[in-house]
């Protein structure tokens, strides 16, 4: 072990470690700004620099690896010099900052913002600069903005996309001119960007967002003509709570409703039905390729990152996708029709909200061949949990006091298998629940819980015996873990059946439409965890309703509309179909 010292107290790390990470392990704080835990570790801002060997000796903490020669060093990390040194390097890049804080998305939620109150910033006009006044906005993607006025150069989105093996975004130019921007200065629209959010969710500032669809959603509640109708992602409700200062990982389905209900909506719906509804045709296309010599590995479909990935990056892949819509989509497609007829009210009279954890069903919504109705889209707006958030501030709900609600029948109500579809594996737990039924028959043993597709880990592979077949699956979240099992598919390496992708890491719960976190917190705590317990708590929550194929709504649906599971109704309105992106990579 290394003897080191934090501000004369002794403490003891082992070498290799940062002086970071020690002091993190020993209970001292030291700010940070570009860094971000085994994915930017770069020392570029000098936010965390600390003091060593004399006074004005700086060194950046985050990179700074102790060894045997560090042996008795003192580190201080708040003498005049850290504390003088910080205040200027935040002076400096305020000093080419739009600072526009009280309009901007991430007022009193900035890193940036943060760290200059804690530092005692007062003068933000020290160093003349440009004050952002030279960047135009980028808004030329569906799904989001790129504001580089407030974009301090710190390369997390840049780490975030890299690791999600798409890497659109990067450093341009040197020196005071460096900015963050797409090769040859393209729009971020004309990439293969696949709209996963990633980005979004580790950017300090206000410099990348989502594109904020409330006011039109505002205009709709407004509009006494329309019947505004909403269905929420299971993510959702395992987030929506960390912006009303619940513990991360507590489930507010109840509080969730109601304020939707105090909103204005005029029906609440749950995409779990949608979710079930996933279940029972991809398990049904999964058995159908399986006993017909269909193209396997089967991959799924609900992820419109993973999709619009494989469109952009594994095109070759394209036959092993599931043709099942996403929940999203197959909820909005029978909000449309069956629940439309059953109402008397007609389709185009709907607006057909929702809400998910995901900033990609912003451009999912208006892919080809996603209407069961023409011209006429399924989805018409999609907000994101923060969107949601931001609604019930502005409305001055207080959503800590909200009686719990129950969503409307009988879109509304979705099984314990549904429910688990927001976690990594959940989807392919869930569609588990209903393929292994349907190749052995109910019987008082048939599993629910299939603990090896669980947990966060970037792959996960399981076997498991279903009457006379072993079905072979696997788990993949981030793009990048997706790559690696896929490269492994293609070089015919793997025996697999069906494999779940989801674009994000640890899946919808760290979705790009999430509440954000600050990295002091996302550094060391595992966000997709503690989010996945709220829904796995749900799932037991549900009592004996945790198959898709034995909920009474799913069985209504198909009785009175859409017939059999895979038959030609369904394919009509729950199933679509993909091409090769020609957008640049």
């Amino acid at each position: 072990m290394v003897n080191i010292k934090f501000n004369g107290v002794e403490y003891a790390a082992a070498p290799g470690t940062t002086i970071l990470e020690a002091a993190r392990a020993n209970n001292v704080e030291i700010p940070t700004l570009c860094w971000l835990k085994d994915a930017n570790e770069i020392g570029a801002c000098r936010i965390c620099v600390v003091e060593v060997d004399g006074p004005g000796n700086l060194v950046a903490a985050c990179v700074y690896k102790l060894t045997r020669f560090d042996d008795g060093k003192n580190f201080l990390t708040r003498s005049q010099s850290v504390l003088d040194s910080r205040k200027t390097t935040l002076q400096l890049l305020l000093s080419e900052h739009r600072r526009k804080c009280l309009s901007c998305i991430r007022s009193a939620d900035c890193e940036l913002q943060s760290l200059c109150k804690e530092l005692g910033v007062d003068d933000e006009n020290r160093f003349s600069g440009s004050n952002g006044s030279h960047f135009e906005v980028d808004d030329s993607s569906l799904h989001m903005y790129r504001d580089n006025s407030k974009c301090i150069n710190c390369r997390r989105c840049v780490a975030a996309c890299s690791n999600q093996d798409v890497g659109v975004i990067g450093a341009n130019y040197r020196g005071i001119e460096t900015q963050i921007n797409c090769a040859f200065d393209m729009e971020l629209g004309d990439t293969a960007c696949v709209s996963c959010g990633q980005c979004i969710n580790v950017c300090p500032t206000g410099a990348l967002s989502e594109k904020d669809d409330t006011d039109k959603l505002w205009e709709a509640l407004a509009d006494n003509d329309k019947v505004v109708v909403v269905q929420t992602a299971p993510a959702v409700r395992a987030s929506l709570g960390e912006a009303f200062g619940y513990t991360m990982g507590t489930p507010v389905e109840g509080k969730m409703v109601s304020a939707l209900r105090g909103l204005g909506f005029n029906y609440v719906f749950d995409t779990n039905f949608g979710a079930d509804l996933t279940v029972m045709e991809e398990s049904n296309e999964l058995l159908d390729r399986v006993n017909n010599n269909g193209v396997l590995p089967i991959i799924t479909s609900c992820s419109p990152g993973w999709v619009r990935y494989c469109e952009a990056y594994q095109p070759e892949l394209l036959p092993n996708l599931s043709s099942c819509k996403s929940p999203q989509q197959m909820q909005g497609a029978i909000i449309k029709t069956y629940w439309a007829e059953k109402m008397n009210i007609k389709p185009d009279k709907i607006v057909s909200v929702s809400v998910m954890p995901c900033v990609a069903k912003k451009f999912e919504l208006a892919r080809d061949n996603q209407s069961g109705q023409g011209e006429l889209q399924d989805v018409d707006i999609s907000i994101t949990t923060r969107e949601l958030a931001r609604m019930i501030q502005k409305a001055g709900i207080r959503f800590t006091e909200l009686p719990d609600g129950e969503f409307d029948s009988p879109l509304g109500k979705g099984t314990g298998a549904a429910v688990i579809f927001g976690a990594t594996g959940g989807v392919m737990e869930a569609a588990l629940r209903t393929a292994v039924w349907k190749l052995t028959g109910e019987t008082p043993d048939s599993p629910v819980e299939f603990e090896e597709v669980r947990g966060v880990d970037g792959i996960k592979t399981a076997s498991y015996k279903a009457g006379d077949l072993e079905v072979n699956v696997a788990v993949a979240s981030g793009l990048s873990n997706a790559k690696e099992l896929l490269e492994k598919v293609k070089k015919g390496d793997s025996n697999l059946h069906f494999i779940e992708i989801m674009a994000c890491p640890g899946g919808c719960v760290n979705g790009g439409g999430q509440i954000i976190v600050p990295s002091k917190v996302r550094n060391f705590t595992d966000i997709r965890a503690e989010r996945a317990k709220a829904l796995y708590s749900l799932d037991k929550s549900r009592g004996e309703l945790r198959k898709s194929h034995e909920s009474p709504d799913v069985k209504q649906v198909y009785a009175e509309f859409l017939g059999e599971p895979g038959g030609h109704k369904a394919h009509e309105l729950l199933h679509t179909s993909y091409k090769e992106s020609n957008l640049k990579k």
